[in-house]
């Protein structure tokens, strides 16, 4: 049974949104103010999904979602005010794994929940096998699906779920346009909407954390998507 933390301090909210999530098989535990996460975390609770929202007292969500990244890649699904366009992107650009806006649907809620653990869940190894390695200029670049590790010149890289996920799909086909429509759908577990940016985000998140020619490989086709283009290590 998945566990989920959900951090709000809407207790009728929490309450709501526990009784669905156990009626569809998770276990739930509720947190109602930002400054008891980090310490929850160390004590030894450990989620497999957080849900957590922005406006906190005590600490703000986004404040926690920093704390929270500076150690763990725990998935992260950020609730926000509905319109508040600037937070999501914060959220997102702090490690965020997904957002909604409140209020939010609890069916919605249980459905990107099961997208973003079907990600992170184990795979068999018959298809987990994905292996990259190229020369950067300090050392090489280890792309490892097998264990989920990066490294660049022997150092981890600590990538998100969907930043990981993202990246396997590109390696995975190189040198073919994948539309954002489509990575949207296989990746982040939702159709692509207009004005949607957390798959561009994402990119983004990724690009930064890998050294500079490694994110070179990674190629904006204007107004379809991404591709792959190894060759692009050798410029």
């Amino acid at each position: 049974m998945n566990r989920i933390l959900i951090v709000d301090d809407d207790v009728a909210l929490c309450d709501l949104l526990s009784q669905y999530l156990q009626l569809d098989q998770f276990q739930v535990s509720c947190l109602h103010k930002g400054n008891e996460v980090v310490p929850e975390l160390a004590s030894g609770m450990t989620p497999d999904v957080i849900v957590l929202d922005i406006m906190l007292p005590g600490c703000s969500g986004l404040d926690v979602l920093k704390q929270i990244r500076e150690s763990s890649q725990i998935p992260v699904l950020m609730l926000t005010a509905r319109g508040e366009d600037t937070d999501r992107i914060i959220g997102l650009e702090l490690g965020a794994d997904d957002y909604l806006p409140k209020p939010c649907n609890p069916r919605e809620l249980s459905a990107r929940l099961k997208a973003i653990l079907r990600r992170v869940a184990p795979q068999p190894a018959s298809i987990q096998n994905t292996t990259l390695k190229l020369p950067t200029d300090k050392g090489e670049f280890v792309f490892d699906s097998q264990a989920r590790r990066v490294l660049a010149d022997t150092q981890e890289i600590h990538l998100t779920a969907t930043e990981f996920d993202l990246f396997e799909a590109l390696i995975k086909q190189p040198d073919t346009t994948l539309s954002k429509q489509q990575l949207s759908q296989d990746i982040l577990g939702k159709p692509l909407t207009s004005y949607d940016r957390s798959l561009d985000m994402h990119i983004s998140n990724l690009r930064k954390k890998i050294p500079a020619c490694i994110a070179r490989t990674i190629e904006t086709v204007r107004g379809v998507g991404y591709r792959y283009n190894p060759a692009e290590t050798l410029s």
